[in-house]
């Protein structure tokens, strides 16, 4: 045998000259097929790998089915790209009412021959293994299915059920295999289904080395609250988001809730708002909040949180700007009755459409739920300006962390926006004012804190701005009155009677 280290030669400068030609080579991009659904296409850098399978997998329930047909319907309407549905568990009629309750007109997407739904039904104690058992039969019905409408997208709904008679290893391998290298060879882009199994992804722990993409989907209940997870696993050639993300299943289909600007390459508006007080925008160096700025008032109850942030929405409705109000704890229009003890008309820009509110109880629905319900009436409304009253209901129905990465995630989402937001926080007292339940104050660009201050046998309320990023900000405490005119705000809380005696 020739001796291979004999032979070898150094590197040319021809040789390194290539190299440097290979290292400067313009990437090709992986195609992709965009999937329609919100947030998914996103964290797969532009949809599922065109052209090649990719599994999605997770327990009963999970979701796995619905992101498998919404691929597909989504896929014949918005991006006119037909597509196969081949299930071995749900018949034709089963699978149209189930989807149904999503807006899913499955009969009249095959009447306009956009999608095939196929039902084969297997019976394991029909099946006989053997040797020379294949999927011939499979392939010429799934192509047969594929080349009727012109397919280009395929689902098979699931892969257990296509293996139910299967236990030698080493055939179930071989049959995997070749199932994926046919879908390849068809150049569809395909979406195939499998239930996880115990320490593994799915019960044969085989199908995620074949195939080119897989997602992983998670249902889990903690502390009685339901939430859903979705992870890209694994994807060939592609770079994608590699976190948990939360995703919500609603009566428009399935959602994921991406970090919107992972780069944080959002514009910083050099625009400014008012407070809606004059005295708070002097303390805030003359010009009020910068827009799309976080704004969080913190302060123990009874303190005028709410009346603030009140002022801070008339004030953005009287400049023509439309404003979203997400109400924890009491009804619109509980509220706004209040409001109108101190001399503010709420009512009055409702009707104009100006002022849109949002109430729920937290517990009704989970963290994800709720970002979800936020997403939509912020699309919906398309505000200026955004409240939310108070953060520290959420904490019934999530972690410490857990609700601090949904804020984190609606906060980005309104950056990104130059929507300009302002949270309230009930703070446990004055041991505590300067801290927050949520730990959010590291989010925030300006927190303004409110507390009781006792003077005189009297108590009175003060104002001061613990922080505000990117402008000159007063560092004196104000004291406020809150009357039928609204807070009126003044320029430094009373002195104590030691500090009188001092001043004399």
């Amino acid at each position: 045998m020739r001796n291979l280290s004999r032979s070898s030669k150094p590197l040319t400068s021809r040789s390194a000259v290539s190299r440097s030609e290979v290292s400067r080579a313009r990437r090709v991009e992986l195609p992709k097929a965009a999937t329609g659904i919100p947030g998914l296409d996103d964290i797969t850098g532009g949809g599922l790998p065109r052209g090649r399978p990719t599994l999605v997998c997770g327990g009963a329930g999970s979701g796995k089915t619905l992101l498998a047909i919404e691929f597909l319907v989504r896929g014949a309407t918005q991006f006119d790209e037909p597509g196969v549905f081949m299930t071995f568990e749900e018949s034709v009629e089963d699978l149209t009412a189930d989807v149904a309750s999503l807006g899913f007109d499955l009969p009249a997407l095959i009447a306009r021959k956009k999608i095939v739904v196929d039902y084969v039904r297997l019976d394991r104690h029909e099946i006989e293994e053997t040797g020379d058992y294949d999927l011939g039969g499979l392939f010429i019905r799934l192509d047969h299915a594929i080349k009727s409408v012109r397919a280009t997208r395929v689902v098979l709904d699931t892969i257990e059920s296509l293996f139910v008679g299967f236990s030698n290893a080493g055939i179930l391998r071989t049959e995997l295999a070749r199932l994926f290298r046919w879908l390849k060879d068809r150049g569809v882009t395909a979406v195939i289904t499998g239930e996880r199994g115990e320490g593994t992804l799915t019960r044969h722990g085989l199908e995620e080395y074949v195939s080119d993409a897989v997602i992983l989907l998670d249902h889990r209940v903690d502390d009685q609250v339901s939430t859903r997870r979705l992870r890209i696993v694994k994807y060939r050639g592609s770079t994608h988001g590699t976190n948990e993300y939360p995703f919500t299943i609603d009566r428009s289909g399935l959602r994921v809730l991406p970090i919107t600007s992972l780069g944080l390459q959002h514009e910083a508006s050099l625009d400014r708002v008012s407070s809606g007080l004059d005295a708070l925008d002097a303390m805030l160096g003359g010009r009020g909040f910068y827009r799309g700025s976080s704004i969080l008032i913190s302060g123990s109850a009874g303190t005028g949180k709410s009346s603030l942030a009140a002022h801070f929405v008339d004030a953005a409705c009287r400049r023509g700007e439309r404003c979203v109000y997400f109400l924890f704890e009491e009804s619109p229009s509980q509220f706004m009755r209040n409001m109108r003890s101190i001399g503010l008309d709420l009512q009055a820009w409702v009707k104009k459409g100006l002022l849109h509110f949002h109430a729920a109880r937290p517990a009704f629905l989970g963290l994800e739920q709720h970002l979800v319900a936020m997403h939509r009436e912020i699309e919906k409304a398309k505000p200026a300006a955004v409240v939310v009253d108070p953060i520290n209901e959420l904490m019934a129905i999530g972690t410490l962390g857990a609700v601090k990465a949904t804020l984190l995630r609606l906060i980005d989402h309104l950056k990104t926006s130059q929507i300009t937001a302002l949270f309230s926080s009930l703070t446990a007292g004055a041991a505590h004012e300067q801290t927050t339940d949520t730990g959010i104050s590291s989010l925030m660009d300006t927190w303004l804190l409110l507390r009781f201050l006792e003077e005189a046998r009297q108590r009175n309320r003060g104002l001061y701005v613990l922080k505000s990023r990117g402008m000159a900000h007063s560092n004196r405490i104000a004291s406020f009155l809150i009357t039928d005119r609204g807070l009126q705000l003044g320029a430094r809380a009373p002195l104590s009677r030691s500090e009188k005696r001092r001043s004399r």
